[in-house]
């Protein structure tokens, strides 16, 4: 009978009393994040190995080795993820400080955003729809290029899947903000409004963070670009949908 060594009995032991804790799935998150960064910086700052997708694969492998389940992870981190709604309103503040060249700009804006968001949605069904892709999964797929919580919330209302949703969020955000920095030294985009607004459209969240590392007016024009590409796509996608399937 092979003997445990009194070191992992003693980690086995510290783990099943900080897994009882909800302040297990918060310290988690803070560290895999805090660890992302550096890795992040660590390889150049590439989009390829963005912050939010390494602390997902950290957080992912932790909970699979530890056999520890999504809902006791999530009794500490509902405290992070309850601060998405107030962390998406403060990003008024940098807008607010650019508020008259917005003015200036409204119209173009408006026009990119209605423009940005019928072709993010109908180009990923209609791909999906000729490769055989079933309703659910149409409805899953159209809202992905709209932040975390607008997109699940559309998902379900078109009955799509929100889980699946929610991954193809992250994986449009991704590819974003990769091919974002060629596409603007390719059409030569100088523009930091410009920039930011294409981010927070195509790539919301992810996006609007890689902005506002570009410059705060960079990342004002992206929050404001998240933002409108929400509500566009929360009243017109479900018309579009209903149009599409019927």
């Amino acid at each position: 009978m092979s003997k445990v060594a009194p070191v992992e009995i003693e980690f086995a032991g510290i783990w099943v009393y900080l897994a009882a804790s909800p302040l297990l799935g918060l310290t988690l998150t803070l560290v895999a994040f805090q660890l992302s960064i550096w890795l992040n910086r660590l390889l150049g700052g590439t989009a390829l190995a963005h912050p939010v997708m390494l602390s997902m694969a950290m957080l992912i492998a932790l909970l699979l080795l530890t056999d520890t389940s999504y809902q006791s992870y999530f009794e500490g981190a509902q405290f992070i993820h309850f601060l998405l709604g107030p962390a998406t309103v403060a990003l008024a503040v940098p807008l607010y400080d650019n508020l008259e060249r917005v003015k200036r700009m409204l119209l173009p804006l408006l026009i990119a955003c209605i423009s940005g968001a019928v072709t993010a949605a109908a180009s990923a069904v209609l791909v999906a729809k000729l490769l055989g892709a079933e309703p659910a999964t149409l409805a899953s797929i159209a809202p992905k290029s709209v932040t975390t919580p607008i997109a699940m919330g559309v998902s379900e209302v078109l009955g799509g899947i929100p889980a699946l949703t929610a991954s193809m969020v992250l994986v449009t955000g991704t590819i974003g903000c990769v091919v974002a920095p060629w596409l603007f030294r390719r059409l030569r985009v100088r523009d930091e409004s410009v920039q930011g607004f294409a981010l927070g459209l195509a790539a919301h969240g992810f996006g609007t963070a890689q902005a506002f590392g570009i410059s705060a007016v960079a990342g004002a024009f992206a929050g404001l670009g998240l933002g409108l590409t929400g509500v566009v796509t929360a009243f017109l996608l479900p018309l579009f949908m209903r149009l599409f399937l019927s």
